[in-house]
């Protein structure tokens, strides 16, 4: 367990700890349940209002694929083992086009070297604090899909594998790397076709992930490790962010939020990390904690920055799922 295992007994610790497959299966069925019942609501009451709604609330629940794939990364969103990179994998990661066995390499390396030389995210820091304009502009870039299209052509590009190696083994690699990804895809895209609305895929699906997915995904990962006060400290090189039911909706799904028990205890799963938050506070230990009292908080101190020369000047960093574009 992690060093904060010293701050509660071996009961709380084993308490919090505690795996269930029904409950990563819940979570995991409550997902899904939103983004079709999301896209139900636009096929009966087609209106802008309910398409923006739509919109918003599927893009919200990719990013909870993502992080209930974060969990299964961990190995601790089921009891049970298969069930854990099997669910993880089929259901959470491939509809997003990631990679469970991939990112588990590299984010637990994020965990172990956190805020070092050695964390594979450390990079992602070097904006923060920025400029309220700069801020605006990677907006922009987000909400109108600049920023999706630049990861998946990185991420193609890296799936063709070399130029100059033979063509079976290129295939076989592209297949290695999105060939999951790809066939989930098109099992959702028979599904909307049998009922009834193949473009949903286009406007149901693509446009809420290369569009409000990526900018709640940036938001997510500013509330994280941006202009956190101490880089050494566990208690303060990770921000937990307090949201209300709107929030936890569309931008914070799944107790995304509580990112600095998560980072003192990753081997909780995140259906229990509302139990932690809980356990700390009551041991005091909140004031030790680096906690916003909302993601509009945290957007103010990582935009800061009174002019691009004062650009990453403070202390931060974030971990992302995905790819970032920090170009100003």
């Amino acid at each position: 367990m992690s060093k904060a295992g010293r701050y509660l007994s071996l009961e709380e610790s084993r308490w919090v700890a505690e795996r269930s497959d029904w409950k990563g299966a819940a979570l995991v069925a409550h997902a899904w349940a939103l983004i079709f019942g999301a896209m139900a609501l636009f096929f009966y009451w087609p209106n802008p209002l309910t398409f923006i709604a739509a919109l918003m609330v599927i893009g919200g629940r990719q990013l909870g694929l993502a992080i209930l794939m974060h969990d299964g990364a961990h190995g601790i969103l089921f009891k049970t083992r298969k069930i854990n990179d099997v669910v993880s994998q089929w259901l959470c990661a491939f509809p997003v086009f990631s990679e469970t066995w991939s990112y588990r390499n590299y984010h637990l390396k994020h965990h172990r070297f956190t805020q070092t030389e050695k964390d594979p995210d450390l990079s992602l820091s070097a904006p923060f604090p920025i400029t309220k304009e700069s801020l605006r502009r990677k907006i922009i870039r987000d909400l109108t899909g600049q920023t999706a299209l630049k990861q998946r052509r990185a991420q193609l590009r890296a799936a063709l594998g070399r130029p100059d190696w033979p063509f079976e083994k290129r295939a076989k690699f592209f297949v290695s790397k999105l060939g999951g990804a790809i066939l989930v895809n098109l099992i959702l895209l028979a599904i909307l076709s049998l009922w009834g609305h193949p473009f949903a895929y286009l406007y149901l699906w693509v446009l809420p992930f290369a569009t409000w997915h990526q900018l709640i995904i940036r938001i997510r990962n500013i509330g994280e490790h941006a202009v956190v006060p101490d880089h050494q400290d566990i208690f303060m090189n990770a921000r937990t962010t307090k949201a209300g039911w709107l929030m936890r909706t569309l931008l914070a799904p799944y107790y995304v939020n509580y990112h600095a028990e998560h980072h003192m205890m990753m081997y909780v799963p995140c259906y229990h990390l509302p139990r932690a938050h809980e356990l700390l506070r009551r041991k005091g230990y909140h004031e030790q904690m680096t906690i916003a009292p909302s993601y509009r908080e945290v957007l103010r101190i990582a935009t800061s920055a009174d002019n691009d020369n004062n650009r990453g000047s403070g202390k931060g960093a974030h971990v992302g799922m995905n790819f970032i574009d920090h170009s100003a």
